[in-house]
């Protein structure tokens, strides 16, 4: 049997030979990785939020399924301090491969997921048990077009407002709100960015300084 975790060629491979393969790529399974802004949760080299691992198709095309024995998440701990943080880096995305691993292909469905996922943070809530919130921070994404840097601001689930400064004010459902990509003005700036739900704020508070935004969009 097959451990496929150097993304899933080697599954495939292993599969069409005629072994039994677990599937647990790096790029879909690895939950040690940062799972929102980096400058929220502590930075590590990949990042992995929850709705990419929910994409995650355990069969493979082309492939006999009954020499997929299943897929696996993991949770590496050298970063990994408590027990507390362990149950944070887990959960929501534990959910989510678990869903992908135990549903049939056409059963899943992310809108449809989404609050169940939340209806989880609640029975969480109750039981004490820690859990990422990054689903509803924003997603930032800086660019240039030529000499010009351009920003595009997105989230995970669909029914959030994304409200950001550049002037070094706190941003709140006042300030600009995010419809559309726009290019960041000339001088110094400090970008805030926070998300909000039904006149609410609901996501962390994303500041980024124009160094970081270079070396985001791939210049230093």
């Amino acid at each position: 049997t097959l451990m496929s975790w150097r993304g899933i060629k080697g599954g495939i491979e292993a599969a069409k030979m005629g072994h039994d393969v677990v599937m647990t790529p790096t790029t879909f399974c690895y939950i040690d990785y940062c799972q929102g802004d980096p400058t929220v949760d502590p930075p590590i080299y990949a990042n992995l939020r929850v709705s990419k691992c929910y994409s995650y198709e355990l069969i493979p095309e082309g492939v006999d399924a009954k020499h997929i024995l299943g897929g696996q998440g993991n949770l590496w701990t050298e970063n990994i301090p408590t027990l507390r943080y362990a149950e944070y880096m887990t959960y929501p995305r534990g959910w989510a491969l678990s869903e992908v691993f135990w549903s049939q292909k056409e059963k899943k469905d992310w809108k449809n997921f989404v609050p169940r996922l939340e209806n989880q943070f609640k029975r969480s809530d109750v039981a004490d048990v820690n859990y990422s919130r990054a689903i509803y921070d924003a997603i930032v994404t800086p660019s240039f077009k030529g000499d010009k840097m351009m920003l595009e601001l997105g989230t995970e689930i669909a029914d959030l407002d994304i409200y950001y400064t550049f002037d070094c004010t706190m941003p709140d459902s006042h300030s600009l709100k995010y419809t559309h990509p726009v290019e960041l003005p000339d001088g110094p700036l400090t970008l805030r960015v926070i998300t909000y739900r039904n006149g609410s704020p609901i996501g962390h508070l994303i500041t980024l300084k124009p160094e970081d935004l270079r070396k985001r969009a791939g210049r230093n």
